[in-house]
């Protein structure tokens, strides 16, 4: 301890005062006092409040990581001296404690970092219409009052609504400002899959229910029923912290074997043992239909059975010529077009093997492994599906299923595990009630594809449907929250068209990329300095966080800032905030509920009397719950006690294959659709591209076959290496990368193979040149055997940080590289995306932890 506090000492920091005291970051620490300006804490200070007893409470870790833990941190005098994490029970596989990652236990390090942006502040070089606009991303920054700040952004909200209209006024993030925005005429919107790729739309419309990861695969009891896991383009130790690991650890322990198919020999497959099979990104579907192959040709129900036919038979739709639609060429089903019975082409495991890059042979035994397992549960991650023309991946992810029968019994499943869901599959066990708030419609019906952003502010039309291309003018780009210019495809024209428009307004705790380019930012709270919330997370936890600290320097939340600007615009801010922040919080907490123990329905999860809602000074009636809320309060959590064999356990599709007519599946057919002219209709009526109905391949844009400028002969073009950009121990997304702990222990290297470095001269550190069709980034490079060859991984989530004079990018950031290009169902292609790769001859590149923090003020 004491070697913290001499740490500590040595830290100096600005700091403004508030009611109590004023809470900042130091090396080890989080130190206070009552004065602004640069301080020093005394050595007797620091010691004080080493010794003095404090409290722990529990603290929000709210950032969008594909886990949720609890996170504690210990307040003495209003300072917060250290975290931990969950030990309010016995840790056990059958009831694990929820603990943090390394990103939650760095929480202080981003609340009270020194570059949180202090003030309300504006560009130099603005003035209404734009000003210099050129000038975005790298004007010099003057201090303004609240006042001056939310008079400029009402004033301009005003003036360009009334030149141009509402349609002129794009919200890239941020539910505060949009139910302003709607009250006051509307705005313009964004869609896409983002995280899910094709899974968004796909799951339900085939049928496996919320197929994009809560309802399609089995709970973490029955996983270890499993005698074989395949996971397919799944990384949980890097992708989804917290207990998704330790889950599949205890299905390991029960006896399953792992497979994992991916780019990267993974930390999970390093962690859980098993074989890895490298395959080429964006080439999964190909694979699969070698799979299929095999199980057709070979399948035999007398001496060799691979295929389920009942399950098919009964289940599905689709699959051969005796089972299609009624009205449908039955030539168009799933088996005659693997056969090549009509087209010629036979998806042969040497067909799928050019193009995956997987051997021929191992194909096949891997789909004999598959169906001869009696109990396998196969699940994929989003990764496979972030790639452009995907549209048909999760349909024939699903078809393997079906052609195995491994769905809906005991040990036995096909989906997606991924982000809160890991190895956990089901509905929540305890949820959150409703804040109370109205739902505020917006007016305008114009929202744009993630994809088509920036060419629609850049060239004036978006797609909005099926030979529906319309004009559109924004003028105005409003960051009320969220990542967008850093986290959609295509930042190169996002750069551009921010610096087209006449006025961008930020929110934002760091200078982050959204309000570099902005003219106005106004800085806002954390969770830490807000009244408190509920956080949901894997089916069995809710989270409630308290305040920490008072806001800092001159930070105010988004609600506050919203109903200011409706006041300054002429509205009343009670039509979208009618009661308190407090009330709010109290009124989720009130309407949280949990499963009853027999699985019967739910019940009041918190006792509520009186007396507490006299404390709280909330509206409200007393209750009667499961726990108390002074108890939910202290421990910060509330875990469902399961044990195995319990009745709140979760096989998916259970009871529609057990009775497929008595539990009809919301298809069109009520099956699972391996022939879906639904899916085909949605992807048609998007407007961009069309597929089949049935999970035919088509190869992605920018996928491995783009690498070769004659495919046909194998001649390698200008972009012959494969860029995939993994999720990051050291980021939430973007979040968290400006956090020198994390920056220091996780450095973000670039991964290529050293088979492709040396045909290129690059060593061990060199920092690279990367560069695709759509920008150029430079990275220091991590030269590594866990990376098959031809391929080229960039970790997600950079903060970019552009080099004005050669248009390249030195921080790494993914979406340089990513084009927006639009097909299908919009899905975001983060992983098709072909890349060249040189040894940078310019001066190499520092550790990031050494750059400098972007401190403003």
């Amino acid at each position: 301890m004491s070697n913290l506090i001499e740490k500590a000492l040595e830290y100096k920091m600005n700091r403004r005062a508030f009611l109590k005291s004023t809470a900042v970051a130091s090396a080890a620490l989080t130190l206070a006092g009552c004065s602004g300006g640069l301080t020093q804490v005394s050595s007797e200070e620091a010691a004080r409040l080493a010794r003095k007893e404090g409290r722990w409470l529990s603290a929000a870790c709210w950032h969008n990581c594909g886990g949720r833990c609890l996170n504690k941190a210990y307040v003495v005098d209003g300072v917060v001296v250290r975290q931990k994490t969950d030990d309010t029970h016995p840790d056990s596989p059958d009831f694990p404690q929820q603990r943090g990652c390394a990103r939650g236990r760095s929480q202080r390090k981003q609340v009270f970092g020194v570059d949180r942006l202090k003030y309300p502040m504006k560009r130099k070089h603005w003035e209404p219409g734009g000003g210099r606009k050129e000038l975005r991303g790298r004007d010099e920054w003057v201090r303004i009052s609240w006042d001056e700040a939310l008079d400029i952004v009402a004033g301009e909200i005003k003036r360009i609504k009334e030149k141009y209209g509402s349609r002129a006024i794009f919200v890239g993030g941020g539910n505060e400002i949009s139910n302003i925005l709607a009250l006051y005429g509307g705005y313009v919107s964004h869609w896409g899959t983002t995280s899910w790729g094709s899974w968004r739309y796909t799951g339900d419309i085939i049928g496996l229910a919320d197929g994009y990861f809560n309802f399609s695969h089995n709970d973490r009891f029955d996983l270890r029923n499993s005698r074989l896991i395949v996971l397919w383009g799944a990384n949980p130790a890097w992708s989804s912290l917290g207990n998704p690991t330790y889950n599949y650890l205890q299905a390991k322990k029960a006896g399953a074997k792992f497979i994992f198919i991916d780019p990267i020999y993974t930390d999970a497959a390093r962690v859980l043992g098993g074989e890895w099979i490298p395959i080429r990104p964006a080439t999964d579907h190909a694979m699969l239909l070698g799979m299929a192959y095999t199980l057709i040709t070979e399948d035999d129900p007398g001496t060799n059975p691979l295929i389920d036919w009942d399950f098919l038979n009964r289940c599905t739709i689709g699959f051969d010529a005796d089972h299609m639609p009624p009205g449908v060429d039955p030539k168009e089903n799933f088996k005659d077009y693997v056969l090549g019975t009509y087209d010629g082409v036979p998806k042969t495991p040497e067909w799928a093997a050019e193009i995956c890059g997987v051997d021929p042979e191992r194909i096949r035994s891997l789909a004999r492994e598959i169906a001869t397992t009696k109990r396998v549960a196969l699940l994929t991650g989003w990764a496979p599906a972030r790639v452009r023309n995907s549209d048909s991946w999760p349909q024939m992810f699903m078809t393997l299923g079906c052609m195995t029968g491994h769905i809906g019994q005991p040990g036995r499943m096909t989906g997606v595990s991924c982000h809160r869901s890991t190895a956990d599959g089901g509905p929540p066990l305890v949820l959150p009630g409703s804040s109370g708030l109205p739902g505020i419609k917006n007016p305008v019906a114009d929202s744009i594809n993630d994809n088509e952003i920036w060419d629609a502010i850049l060239k004036g039309k978006y797609t909005a449907g099926y030979n529906d291309i319309r004009e559109i003018n924004i003028q105005m780009i409003y960051h009320g929250g969220g990542a967008t210019l850093q986290t959609r495809d295509g930042m190169i024209k996002g750069i551009e068209a921010h610096r087209k428009v006449e006025f961008v307004v930020s929110h934002s705790q760091f200078l982050t990329t959204n309000s570099r380019y902005a003219d106005v930012v106004l800085p806002v709270t954390t969770e830490w300095e807000r009244e408190g919330g509920l956080l949901t997370g894997n089916r069995e936890i809710l989270i409630y966080y308290t305040k920490i600290t008072e806001p800092l320097y001159e930070a105010r939340d988004d609600q506050w800032i919203a109903i200011e600007i409706a006041r300054r615009l002429g509205l009343d801010p009670r039509q979208a905030y009618p009661i308190s922040p407090k009330q709010q919080l109290f009124n989720q907490l009130a309407g949280a509920k949990v499963m009853k123990e027999d699985g019967s329905g739910f019940e009041k999860l918190l006792t509520i009397t009186a007396a507490d809602i006299a404390a709280w000074g909330v509206q409200g009636e007393p209750q009667q719950g499961r726990i108390t809320l002074q108890e939910f309060q202290e421990k910060g959590i509330y875990q469902v006690p399961r044990k195995p064999g319990d009745k709140l356990g979760f096989i998916a599709l259970k009871d529609f294959r057990e009775d497929p007519q008595g539990h009809p599946l919301k298809t069109a057919t009520g099956k699972l659709e391996i022939y879906s002219q639904a899916l085909a209709k949605m992807v048609k009526d998007k407007g961009w591209t069309e597929i089949r109905p049935i999970p035919a391949y088509n190869p992605p844009r920018e996928g491995y076959e783009d690498t070769f400028a004659d495919w046909s002969k194998k001649i390698k073009g200008d972009y012959p290496l494969q860029l995939i950009t993994p999720h990051y121990l050291r980021r939430s997304h973007s979040v968290f990368d400006n956090i020198p702990w994390l920056r220091e222990a996780f450095p973000n290297h670039a991964w290529m193979n050293p088979v492709d470095a040396a045909a290129r001269g690059i060593k061990e550190g060199d920092t690279i040149l990367i560069t695709s069709r759509h920008g150029k980034t430079l990275r220091p490079v991590h030269l590594t055997e866990r990376i098959m060859p031809g391929v080229v991984a960039c970790p997600h989530g950079a903060w970019v940080e552009m080099d004005e004079k050669t248009g390249i990018d030195k921080a790494g950031a993914d979406n340089i590289l990513c084009g927006a290009i639009p097909t299908g169902q919009g899905t975001s292609g983060w992983n098709s995306c072909n890349v060249q790769v040189e040894r940078w001859t310019g001066a190499p590149l520092p550790p990031d932890d050494q750059w400098p923090l972007r401190i403003v003020f």
